[in-house]
């Protein structure tokens, strides 16, 4: 039998305590894998997201595309003027280029395993979670255009309030 030892770049085991986390009980983010993990291919993201809270404005990426799997709650997305729900175990595609945003769309907690192709944007929600970094009409979108991003906070209002959302 052939045993493979784990070196450095072999397998690993990252714990809960060894994960890396940003922002609050009302929005979390728990970065699973970053980018610099995997040479830039992708980064995963774990979103934690408390009763009718928007995960950010409408925004758009020109470099990544967006898998969003929903463990726990119901996901709430918004797509170019489309907006599905999608439940545990359902995977929504959002493609980049496309103005989207989600949020949680029920009254549980929502858990959402976002993966990230190729990673790198996960640094702007890092960025976004330091003082300073907050959804603001003036700071965003020139930090947002750093990333290949986009936001739209005029288009964001009238989904927050049809569907009572908070930041």
């Amino acid at each position: 039998m052939n045993v493979n030892r784990a070196g450095s770049a072999g397998i690993r085991v990252k714990t809960a305590r060894d994960i890396e986390s940003t922002g609050d009980a009302s929005a979390l983010d728990r970065y699973l894998i970053d980018s610099a993990d995997s040479g830039g291919a992708i980064a995963v993201v774990e979103h934690l997201l408390a009763p009718r809270t928007l995960a950010a404005p409408i925004h758009r990426h020109s470099r990544e595309d967006e898998y969003s799997l929903v463990l726990a709650g119901r996901l709430g997305v918004f797509e170019d003027g489309d907006e599905v729900v999608a439940s545990p175990g359902d995977l929504v595609f959002k493609p980049r280029g496309r103005w989207h945003t989600f949020w949680n769309a029920g009254e549980e907690p929502l858990r959402v395993l976002e993966l990230i192709v190729p990673g790198g944007i996960e640094q702007l929600f890092r960025q976004l979670a330091e003082p300073g970094g907050e959804y603001d009409p003036v700071t965003l979108p020139p930090l947002a255009a750093e990333y290949g991003c986009e936001v739209d906070f005029e288009a964001t209002m009238p989904l927050m309030q049809r569907h009572g959302l908070v930041f």
